[in-house]
């Protein structure tokens, strides 16, 4: 039997004007259809002020994607994308949610670097406790952790929201709130919090029937 390669991601991360948002999820798509680097759509979202946008691929190739190459020919076909940057992600958790099934509308993103000597710490805590606690709040679809290998920060953790309000529901609030959030959340540096629209989904989502 053949062994499948898991999959490798590279997130491509640009500064797009808000009038490029009803482009981003088709030209995302064309680029996937085609690339010659076997790489398939996972997620693309563009922030609510449509300053910013995230393109997350998928590869199952044994060799690693070209960064460069890709991003290089993705600003080629996309002229609304400036200032673009392509990392490889190390998918470390993905936790299905409360919500899973349905079609989630809003892709929240939390970017941090772990202050020196506390990855380990920040680790199981979001694999253990913060994680696990958010993918069960009702509204959210999916709940992943990255390390950026590229760009950074080095930590992405991701949830797929039904709606952008869950992160001020009480539930999410109360996970937020915990004993061990209060030690670990001190030592994040150079945080960035991004709440983006959905515009494009995996292809396997579509088949789900929960892509646009």
């Amino acid at each position: 039997m053949q062994e499948h390669a898991a999959p490798r991601f590279v997130l491509l991360q640009m500064r797009t004007a808000p009038s490029a948002a009803l482009r981003i999820g088709a030209d995302a798509r064309a680029f996937c259809r085609g690339n010659d680097a076997a790489l398939v759509l996972h997620r693309a979202a563009s922030s609510l002020d449509g300053s910013q946008a995230y393109v997350y691929l998928k590869s199952h190739a044994i060799e690693a994607p070209d960064g460069d190459a890709i991003a290089a020919a993705f600003q080629a076909r996309c002229d609304w994308a400036s200032e673009l940057r392509a990392s490889p992600l190390e998918a470390m958790r993905d936790f299905a949610g409360a919500s899973a099934g349905e079609r989630a509308r809003f892709h929240y993103v939390v970017e941090t670097d772990p202050e020196a000597g506390w990855l380990d710490e920040i680790s199981r805590w979001y694999d253990t406790e913060h994680m696990p606690g958010l993918a069960a709040v009702p509204g959210c679809v999916r709940a992943m952790r990255f390390l950026n290998r590229g760009a950074g920060p080095l930590s992405l953790a991701c949830y797929d929201l039904l709606r952008d309000d869950v992160l001020g529901s009480p539930p999410w609030l109360a996970v937020r709130a915990t004993a061990w959030s209060d030690i670990a959340r001190p030592h994040f540096t150079n945080t960035k919090r991004t709440m983006f629209r959905v515009v494009a989904e995996a292809d396997e989502d579509a088949q789900r029937g929960i892509a646009p």
